[in-house]
């Protein structure tokens, strides 16, 4: 059940997730629950990300995927970095996490595989809403490319090409409460960077999935892949 699911990550999944950090076997900056019904509904949620606050991890979960729980609003109360799906969510949902800057992270391919109801991506940006985007990338929504999101991004949820561009670079970073290190090309930030070889940026969109267009990926100023 919810209740003994629960009670397995507060008192022992969460510690030995502490003793291992502490040991330095694994390191955690995030804490995600899959708030949905019938799975970790509400109040079960707020219990775990409250428990994961107080270890310092991010607070960065699923919400409103299937059905409306007001996982949202709960979500930005707890002081979320970020809420991911949104297919459900509610317009005062939206007015908070426009409010808060709580970014909302959309997963076009998996709405689409499970035919669900399009986030109301147009409304969250044009209410303020920091909006990124991501794969979702897991057995049910196998796909890697990011290029291949944001012309989804565009196609299905009508966002420009600049707001897909930005969902998937600096607004990405925000995501992960990053956006001061990464996520654009700035001084004094990490030289994360991925060339491609296109007659535009637009080309990178435009393309579908230009992920053979690739030549170069640069982490931190280090080249990690050459095509």
């Amino acid at each position: 059940s919810g209740i003994n699911a629960e009670y397995g990550v507060l008192e022992r999944q969460i510690p030995a997730i502490m003793v291992a950090a502490n040991q330095g076997k694994v390191a955690v900056d995030n804490i995600d629950v899959f708030c949905e019904k019938g799975i970790f509904e509400t109040a079960c949620t707020r219990e775990i990300l409250k428990k994961g606050k107080e270890q310092g991890w991010k607070i960065n979960f699923h919400a409103e995927e299937l059905n409306y729980l007001g996982g949202v609003e709960m979500g930005v109360n707890a002081g979320a970095t970020a809420i991911s799906h949104l297919e459900e969510i509610s317009d005062e949902g939206i007015r908070m996490m426009a409010e808060k800057k709580t970014a909302a992270v959309i997963l076009p391919t998996t709405a689409w595989l499970l035919k669900l109801k399009a986030p109301p991506v147009r409304k969250m940006l044009d209410s303020g809403v920091v909006v990124a985007l991501g794969t979702d990338f897991n057995p049910n929504a196998h796909c890697l490319s990011m290029l291949r999101i944001m012309n989804m991004a565009c196609v299905e949820y009508r966002m420009t090409m600049e707001e897909a561009m930005a969902g998937a670079t600096l607004n990405s970073a925000a995501s992960m409460g990053l956006s001061d290190k990464t996520g654009s090309v700035e001084v004094g930030k990490w030289a994360d960077l991925v060339l491609l070889k296109v007659p535009s940026w637009e080309h990178c969109i435009y393309q579908m999935d230009a992920s053979d267009t690739i030549t170069h990926v640069i982490k931190k100023g280090k080249v990690i892949y050459r095509a």
